[in-house]
């Protein structure tokens, strides 16, 4: 083999020598980036808190009453770990139960269903708005418990329940300390009954920024042992300025809301407060279920419509409640006044209706009947 060949093949043998090693570097250090990338920390992401929960502490209690002691220990003790023979109401979001604290007080619990979004909504509107109310036709708020996904409020116990309960119900409810079977309300506790709920509407759209309940009805009425009025349930209130609130859903229950909410208005006023007391004033007065049809010249109308029709027919006697003694007590002239406010708050139009202050005028001069009223035999 000549000289020029050796130095050829020895060229070609170191090029492959060298190009082998180079593979060899590559394929090593590709190997060590594989376990490197493996090993590598995953990203964190933070977690997002829901707006609805940012006002409210996780696992934290508060009372408003220093005579009260509130934590999730005692209110779980207190409701037998919120047992079901408990309950006394199912509110909006979550269910009320009848407990008895360790001091001996008795209060009622409203357990919010974790589940519920606007629940938790709810949690904060109690407490911004309940915490800071003192009035005796609004039920006071004792405190407040949260504890991971769990929200309790802690309320006064009213005695005697729901004016829904007094107007519809035939069942025995217990009470605190005594059973009672339900008796028809006079008319005359039904005025006052009405007259409370207006003082307590009418000091709600007096404060310096208006609050409006959005939910009046029956089962938001709550009445204590001399059947004096306590408005409840604030979960859908709404502080507001410049008398308005602007909302981008309707509140409320069927029956009760205005007629504004169905023509797609979002902006709630006290005007429609106004509306759904005067339906809760026809239902007191009469009996009837603002969501079940009445019957005017043989076809099916509202309860507003119907109300209207009988008022133009001077037939106020009539529209009252069967279960109300026909006596000497029921004055025609009251009857007469009482229905004419109640449509004077019902009317189709927000700007016609009358403000809660006007309306607690207009109740009270309305002539009671100065005897005894059914107050003190309703117990068994």
């Amino acid at each position: 083999m000549g000289s020029t060949q050796i130095v050829v093949l020895a060229a070609t043998v170191s090029f492959f020598v060298v190009t082998l090693l180079f593979a060899v570097i590559i394929l090593a250090c590709s190997r060590k980036k594989k376990p490197s990338q493996r090993t590598r920390p995953p990203t964190r992401t933070r977690p997002v808190t829901k707006p609805e929960l940012s006002s409210v502490s996780v696992d934290q209690s508060f009372s408003f009453e220093p005579s009260v002691a509130i934590s999730m220990a005692e209110l779980s003790t207190a409701t037998k770990n919120f047992s079901p023979d408990l309950i006394v109401g199912d509110g909006s979001f979550g269910l009320v139960y009848k407990a008895r604290l360790s001091n001996n007080v008795a209060v009622a619990i409203k357990k919010l269903d974790p589940d519920a979004f606007q629940g938790f909504r709810e949690f904060r509107a109690e407490m911004e708005t309940l915490g800071k109310l003192r009035h005796r036709n609004i039920v006071k708020i004792l405190g407040y418990c949260s504890s991971g996904s769990d929200r309790l409020l802690v309320y006064e116990f009213i005695e005697r329940g729901s004016l829904d309960y007094w107007l519809h119900d035939s069942s025995s409810v217990e009470c605190i300390d005594v059973s009672f079977s339900r008796l028809p309300l006079t008319w005359d506790t039904r005025n006052k009954i009405i007259r409370g709920v207006a003082n307590g509407l009418s000091y709600l759209h007096g404060l310096d920024k208006p609050i409006i309940h959005r939910d009046i009805k029956t089962s938001n009425v709550l009445l204590d042992s001399e059947f004096e009025a306590h408005i409840a349930d604030f979960g859908l209130a709404r502080t507001i300025d410049n008398s308005s609130h602007v909302s981008t859903q309707v509140a409320g229950t069927m029956g009760y809301m205005p007629p504004e909410y169905r023509e797609g208005m979002t902006v709630a006023t006290v005007k429609a407060d106004v509306y759904s007391f005067g339906i809760l004033m026809l239902e007191t007065a009469t009996g009837h279920r603002p969501n079940l049809p009445l019957v005017v010249e043989g076809k099916d109308v509202g309860l507003v419509e119907w109300a209207k029709t009988m008022v133009a027919l001077n037939a106020q006697m009539q529209m009252v409640d069967p279960s109300i003694s026909r006596d000497e007590r029921l004055q025609e002239d009251s009857v007469k006044e009482y229905f004419r406010i109640a449509c004077m708050c019902t009317n189709e139009s927000p700007k016609h209706r009358p403000v809660m202050v006007e309306i607690v005028e207009m109740l009270n001069r309305i002539p009671a009947w100065q005897g005894d009223d059914n107050c003190g035999s309703c117990l068994v």
